[in-house]
């Protein structure tokens, strides 16, 4: 049975009435603090976020048809695109890196963008589009793996680079690139969960009514339903504690069937599981994977460059100490912390929180879960660097003059990158409450059948 009046946090499995809509604002989980998923929408109503689809899309086309920057000295001039620093890499038998800068900055936000609009349009038209699951899912899916933002600011750093050595010439693709991460920015904050909830407003997969209970749940006394309606809001009533399962694409709620391991979700058709399958393994194996590619990536080359038949190769750190001593600090700074630091507490934090799940401690929840969110939106800028490399590959081939090769660095940085990304997504953050016990009731000590009674109250 679902319980379409019924939310559970995606982070601790905490059960809540379904929220209104109230704009702009954000619902957030009264235990560990983390936003709602499915109630929030963006300010814009759905024209005002079809509309700006379709203009970042026609930007999206401006930014890869365009130069990004152009350099000039000595009487030879240089350019590139996008998609002609990916051509570089390729061209460089670094096909592997030219795999990732082609998918996070050009096939990812473009599969994106085109989804959503296939989608809104339908929507805003008042029907539910063909394979509107499979559209929403896959948005969710490619949605964290599109990293134009880095680019951008990836792009800002080679200007500042390249400055000391040709005169730069920024170029259309330049400033489409800029508005297109305004826009993608405000595409991001709407939740395409939301979808779903506009779909079943109008009715279009469920016409007919949703019975709230079960016969024996409307038999429960007023006197005992209230008293457990107050259980619910002060013991923190999770989903698996009442027998119900979360959707994670979607967010329905649903009751758990019994010695079914492949049960799926009634209204997106997705695999059900209280808790992500082997998440403490997988995780710990990608961490492992990216703990020692990590060590390699920061010690080989990550460009080789040469002039007038010197070579010379650039370490990671060997860049940050280029803009330290140029007297670029504050670039050497943000490079420092995006490259070195921030994967290093990516490694030190998702191994923390892997650890102290399976042994399923209680300690410090709240912080655990900050960590973990953290990690989460920081863990995509550490791509800066080899965005940094396409591009300075791409710029500087003066013939004989000067030239720019990637370094076996920027392959070992790029897996380490995708590693950590993918251990973080691998951790399921409800291990880290499924052992803290509430402050003002003790769960386990209610009678199965008593939560479940008021999951039945609330609904």
């Amino acid at each position: 049975m679902e319980h379409p009046k019924l939310i559970a946090c995606h982070e601790c499995d905490v059960l809540f009435r379904k929220p209104p809509r109230l704009g702009g604002l954000v619902a957030r989980c009264t235990r560990c603090g983390a936003g709602l998923k499915g109630t929030h929408r963006v300010g814009l109503p759905l024209e005002g976020i079809c509309a700006l689809t379709i203009a970042a899309l026609i930007t999206f086309c401006i930014a890869q048809a365009f130069p990004v920057i152009a350099l000039e000295t000595n009487g030879i001039a240089s350019q590139t695109t996008l998609l002609g620093a990916v051509q570089a890499l390729w061209a460089g038998h670094m096909r592997l890196v030219a795999i990732m800068v082609l998918g996070s900055s050009v096939l990812f936000p473009l599969i994106e963008l085109l989804a959503f609009l296939y989608v809104l349009v339908a929507v805003r038209m008042g029907r539910r589009p063909p394979h509107f699951n499979q559209m929403l899912r896959l948005i969710q899916f490619v949605r964290p793996w599109g990293m134009i933002e880095v680019f951008m600011l990836g792009v800002l750093i080679t200007i500042v680079k390249m400055v000391s050595i040709a005169q730069v010439i920024p170029g259309t693709g330049l400033f489409a690139f800029g508005a297109l991460t305004v826009m993608l920015a405000v595409i991001a904050a709407f939740d395409p969960g939301m979808l779903w909830e506009v779909c079943d407003e109008m009715k279009i997969r469920r016409p007919a009514g949703i019975p709230r209970s079960s016969v024996n749940d409307r038999r429960i006394g007023e006197g005992r339903a209230s008293s457990l309606r107050e259980v619910a809001a002060t013991g923190h009533v999770t989903a698996r504690h009442a027998g119900l399962v979360a959707c994670h694409t979607c967010g329905l709620i649903q009751t758990a069937i019994a010695h079914q391991p492949h049960q799926h979700c009634s209204r997106c058709n997705s695999l059900l599981h209280e808790r992500r399958p082997d998440s403490v393994t997988r995780t710990l194996s990608l961490l492992v994977a990216a703990a020692l590619i990590y060590v390699p990536a920061n010690l080989l080359p990550i460009m080789r460059a040469s002039s007038l038949g010197r070579a010379e190769d650039d370490t990671i750190l060997g860049g940050v100490a280029y803009f330290w001593t140029s007297g670029d600090w504050p670039l050497a700074v943000v490079i420092f912390v995006a490259s070195v630091l921030v994967p290093m507490l990516k490694l030190a934090t998702l191994a923390l929180l892997t650890l102290t799940a399976r042994r399923g401690s209680d300690w410090q929840p709240h912080e655990r879960a900050r960590l973990y969110r953290i990690v989460e939106r920081v863990g995509r800028w550490s791509m800066l660097d080899v965005f940094v490399v396409a591009l300075t590959v791409a710029l500087v081939h003066f013939g004989s003059f000067a030239f720019i090769t990637a370094g076996p660095g920027a392959l070992a940085f790029g897996a380490v990158v995708i590693l950590t990304m993918l251990a973080s997504h691998q951790f399921d953050p409800r291990l880290i409450w499924d052992n803290v016990r509430c402050q003002q009731q003790q769960l386990h000590d209610i009678e199965s059948d008593q939560v479940r009674s008021s999951v039945a109250s609330i609904n």
